[in-house]
């Protein structure tokens, strides 16, 4: 009888540790997907309510009355959009630049990143070092400029595509990626059948780099669509060659005057209508190449993450 009374105050004890642990992991499960949830609507909320007004009648938008949900649901918007050659034409523009520097920045990353993981490679710890360097210090805008003028970029894609076409951040993550899941035996197998380093390169590295190379084309490709400051410093005379980003600053800049696009003027009576329908028209873009690329982001950014 002692015995079946202690065998069952053991299993109540245990039970009563177990409900505990079971109590406290549900706890902290609500806390995090609560925190989760949270975060996700502060991103989701903005763009919902940017697409809400963007197809809103001007009267709604004028009496802040669109939060959510569209009030007086029309088109015009997007119909003044697509109706001014300029704003395609910029839309043409930043698709050409993007892809061109998402390729060149690809192209030179992949390179210096397999250099700098070669081990006869002499000078590599310096390169790295050098490269590292310009994370925490830059020359400033000044001197960018200078040598872009020098250069004779001023008024060319060219001031958009080279000056920013390589990423030292994207180097490491490059280099760290490819001694991390690319073994040096594999190399030597390659070596020993007559492989050269072009060879190695493109037909062992860059095949079992595609997580990490779409990773980094994403991060590339989201900077470089987004970016307009360069454009505004280097694009002033070339109006033909203004990306879309850069339209849609001078827009931001003009929201609360009359609503002019160089030679041609769109009159709306609320140029806020207009400016939530060109960012959603700047926006919707890029976000489409993320679902071609999201089943290598995951396994991208989680390489070297575990070290075996």
């Amino acid at each position: 009888m002692n015995k079946t009374a202690a065998v069952q105050t053991i299993h109540e004890q245990l039970k009563h540790k177990s409900y505990k642990r079971s109590f406290s992991s549900r706890f902290w499960k609500i806390i995090i997907y609560a925190f989760i949830t949270a975060i996700t609507l502060t991103c989701i909320i903005p763009f919902i309510h940017v697409i809400s007004k963007s197809i809103s009648t001007d009267a709604f938008v004028v009496a802040n009355k669109v939060f959510l949900i569209p009030k007086g649901p029309t088109l015009e918007a997007y119909r003044k959009v697509f109706s001014d050659s300029s704003i395609l034409r910029s839309l043409y523009v930043s698709i050409f630049v993007t892809v061109a520097f998402t390729v060149l920045g690809m192209f030179l990353t992949t390179c210096m990143a397999y250099a700098l993981t070669r081990p006869q490679f002499k000078g590599r710890r310096l390169l790295t070092f050098l490269c590292v360097f310009t994370l925490y210090f830059s020359g400033g805008i000044i001197p960018d400029y200078l040598m872009v003028s020098y250069l004779g970029m001023l008024d060319t894609l060219w001031c958009l595509i080279l000056p920013l076409s390589f990423s030292a951040y994207n180097l490491i993550i490059m280099k760290n990626a490819m001694m991390a899941s690319i073994p040096l035996s594999l190399e030597e197998s390659a070596r020993i059948d007559g492989a050269g380093h072009f060879r190695i390169l493109a037909q062992i590295f860059v095949p079992l780099s595609k997580p990490i190379i779409a990773t980094l084309s994403l991060f590339y490709a989201v900077g470089r669509w987004n970016a307009y400051q360069d454009a505004l410093f280097y694009i002033k005379q070339r109006v033909d060659l203004r990306p879309l980003q850069l339209k849609l600053y001078y827009l931001v800049v003009q929201a609360n005057e009359s609503f002019q696009l160089e030679s041609t003027v769109v009159s709306l009576t609320n140029p806020e209508v207009m400016k939530a329908a060109c960012v959603v028209f700047a926006t919707l873009p890029i976000l489409l190449v993320y679902p071609f690329v999201q089943k290598y982001f995951v396994t991208g950014v989680m390489i070297g993450a575990v070290k075996e």
